[in-house]
């Protein structure tokens, strides 16, 4: 029997907005979290099993791959860029899209599962200094 997303969250201007607790919930279930923080923000990721993950800025050209009928949940870094594009999708007709709201950062505050990929993070004084922390071999 499908998750009834009904129950869950609130709405806004049509789009449904979920917390981590929720979004654990539901993947419990049913349906994937699709990440969509650009690959220099991915240094911690949400540990659960079922995740895609496209960046933002590559939606367009991807969304045709997604699930037309299950349960995408869209998560970023704080849930900017995550709610552009789930409305992006149910504008495409995704008819079960939901908004993780605060993205990673809040997820993490309420101490949802996340791994940790020390070769992305990143160090530097400022912004336009950042650089990886750890050094990788090359092969």
């Amino acid at each position: 029997m499908p998750v009834d997303i009904e129950k869950y969250g609130f709405v806004i201007n049509g789009l449904r907005h979920i917390t981590g607790l929720e979004c654990l919930e539901i993947l419990r279930e049913e349906g994937i979290i699709l990440d969509v923080r650009p690959e220099y923000e991915l240094s911690q990721l949400f540990d659960v099993q079922r995740i895609l993950y496209c960046p933002y800025d590559e939606i367009n050209e991807h969304y045709q791959d997604l699930p037309q009928d299950g349960i995408i949940i869209i998560a970023d870094a704080v849930g900017l860029r995550s709610k552009e594009v789930a409305e992006f999708l149910r504008s495409k007709g995704f008819a079960r899209v939901l908004h993780l709201s605060g993205g990673i950062v809040d997820w993490v505050r309420d101490g949802l599962p996340v791994t940790l990929d020390k070769t992305i993070r990143l160090s530097g004084s400022c912004m336009c200094q950042l650089k990886p922390r750890e050094k990788t071999s090359k092969p």
